[in-house]
């Protein structure tokens, strides 16, 4: 009887992996009031648990690099160029967070912030050392639609 229970797990487990995440291309994103993004990039709820990786992974979205964020204190040198994003999850909506995140440009004109999933309107980096740009076809957003969302579900926990 284990047997049969463990084998419809493993099936069901096969199944759900063979499942496509439908994703939000960068340029098919559909704004409200050029600051929010209502919809989820992916169609699916993000995991908190890579999303603190997301945020703290200097390969990653790198996010302690300009913000301090006190429910991660193993996270080292925290940034204080940005705000801190204690409360974050209080302060603003999942619509707005997935703004922020996708093009902060849209409601912070000024800001500093990267871009994290827009691909065109701007310079990007050079193609290494070669002294040539990079070649927009190869050259994608900065994190994954699936990066977003769990960069998300990690950040509306950061309640006051």
């Amino acid at each position: 009887m284990k047997l049969k229970a463990v084998t419809g797990l493993i099936a069901a487990g096969i199944a759900l992996a063979g499942t496509a995440i439908a994703e939000v291309a960068p340029g098919d994103i559909t704004w409200v009031d050029d600051v929010m993004i209502p919809t989820s990039l992916t169609g699916m709820p993000g995991s908190v648990d890579a999303g603190v990786s997301v945020v703290s992974s200097r390969s990653a979205g790198n996010c302690v690099a300009c913000h301090g964020i006190s429910a991660l204190p193993d996270a080292a040198f925290q940034g204080n160029v940005g705000p801190s994003l204690d409360g974050v999850g209080s302060r603003w909506t999942e619509a707005e967070l997935r703004g922020i995140l996708v093009d902060a440009k849209h409601m912070f004109p000024d800001t500093r912030m990267p871009s994290f999933y827009r691909v065109d309107g701007f310079t990007r980096p050079g193609d290494a050392y070669t002294g040539r740009a990079a070649d927009p076809a190869t050259f994608g957003p900065l994190l994954s639609a699936v990066q977003i969302e769990d960069t998300i579900a990690y950040l509306m926990t950061l309640t006051d």
